[in-house]
């Protein structure tokens, strides 16, 4: 766990250096005080508080939650709601052995934390999505660019050789993946990339677009394969490591990588395959996404995305909300349900989905090694000169995240489309 920061630079992190003041923010946090307690107190969670007051319905086995500063954490919360708790956990307002755990918690009950009629209200009070950070054209690539351009070496710190930010497939059952080690990454990650190609058909000659380059792995075995990929990015930093990558292993014949807007790809190829770049898109752009799909798709081609995906319910009850996720890590960011994909391609393309695959379990398990080694390398990205709060800020990432998928809020599929008329 990174330590508490002793000094915060105000500079950088203006929502977390001091927690909000004044009389608004005092009664709000009283009032988030009182929900905060009422809630937790039937949670399985053991809450502890500095003057020895323990809550929560569970035992001494269930996760710890330590409040450091509880008037300090229950304004924040009282001012901005879930970004609150995301942001005292930054200030180190509170600490927990079991983040990930203590967030699954919180997760599994998300319906039911605030009392319904208060949910309602949520809207009136709670920070809306600034128009800068909206996924038109004009703004998506400098979204892109707060989290991918950060560093190629902070991801490597904590990614595994083949550089792939996104779920794994391990070769186990789901009992099997609590157990999955870090030497079994990199093959997991080859083969979720083997699969999305083997499902749209990718092999020799195939004309491949990659929306969504990473650093560049899936358009490697695309290559070694036969394929000639064109692979496009708004990062900067991704574009340089991917065609370093793909000089050296010798394909810079068969891979262009594009520094180019999804949008403003032309030609036509034989498939497309996307790997959690949907995620970025933004809920009103999800038509255009696929409508370019569409567009440049070969007849009888194919197309395979994997995309993290929420209930439908939960999708419509917080699309125009704007969360810790926002503010911190992936500006402009929305995630789909299954059944938006599905609305979305019959309403607006000639695209089908035809077999989806949902590997939740698996996404658990990577981000269980990635938070793993994240918290061993903390001296290297110290280093690199990110202080504490940031290093606060990126585990709260990792294990949030991995909350959603253990407590199944969250899902991540493989999902296949193509043209083919439906059988009678």
């Amino acid at each position: 766990m990174p330590p508490a920061p002793a000094v915060i630079d105000a500079e950088v992190w203006p929502g977390v250096a001091r927690p909000p003041a004044g009389m608004k923010a005092q009664v709000a946090g009283r009032a988030a005080d009182a929900l905060f307690r009422a809630a937790v107190r039937r949670l399985p969670l053991r809450v502890e508080y500095p003057d020895g007051t323990v809550l929560g319905a569970g035992g001494a086995e269930e996760p710890v939650m330590t409040m450091v500063r509880p008037a300090d954490f229950a304004v924040r919360i009282g001012d901005n709601g879930l970004i609150g708790l995301g942001e005292s956990f930054m200030a180190g307002d509170w600490e927990a052995p079991d983040l990930a755990g203590v967030l699954e918690v919180f997760a599994s009950s998300v319906d039911t934390l605030i009392p319904v009629p208060l949910q309602k209200l949520r809207s009136l009070y709670l920070p809306r999505a600034p128009r800068q950070e909206r996924n038109t054209e004009q703004n998506t690539r400098g979204n892109i660019s707060r989290h991918y351009d950060l560093s190629n070496e902070l991801f490597a710190n904590f990614l595994d050789s083949t550089m792939s930010y996104s779920a794994a497939l391990f070769p186990a059952s789901a009992g099997q993946l609590a157990e999955a080690g870090w030497d079994a990454l990199a093959g997991a990650q080859q083969a979720k990339i083997d699969r999305l190609l083997d499902k749209a058909g990718v092999g020799e000659g195939t004309r491949l677009l990659e929306i969504g380059t990473g650093w560049g792995e899936l358009a490697l075995r695309a290559a070694a394969r036969g394929a000639t990929v064109h692979t496009v990015t708004l990062s900067s930093e991704q574009q340089a490591l991917a065609q370093q990558r793909i000089a050296e292993a010798g394909f810079s014949g068969q891979v262009t990588v594009g520094l180019q807007d999804y949008r403003a790809v032309e030609g036509e190829y034989d498939a497309v395959v996307s790997v959690e770049m949907i995620e970025a898109v933004g809920y009103d752009y999800w038509p255009v996404y696929f409508q370019t799909i569409d567009r440049v798709l070969a007849p009888g081609g194919k197309v395979a995305i994997q995309a993290i995906t929420m209930p439908h319910g939960r999708m419509l009850a917080t699309r125009n909300a704007y969360t810790w996720v926002h503010k911190y890590i992936f500006p402009g960011g929305f995630l789909p349900s299954v059944r938006a994909i599905e609305s979305v391609t019959e309403q607006h393309t000639t695209l089908r989905v035809r077999e989806r695959r949902g590997m939740g379990d698996h996404y658990a398990a990577t981000l269980r090694l990635w938070e793993e080694r994240f918290l061993q390398r903390g001296q290297e990205v110290r280093e690199l000169g990110f202080d504490e709060v940031f290093r606060r800020m990126w585990l709260f990432y990792l294990c949030y995240s991995r909350a959603g998928f253990q407590s199944g809020y969250l899902d991540v599929q493989q999902i296949v489309l193509d043209r083919r008329e439906a059988q009678l």
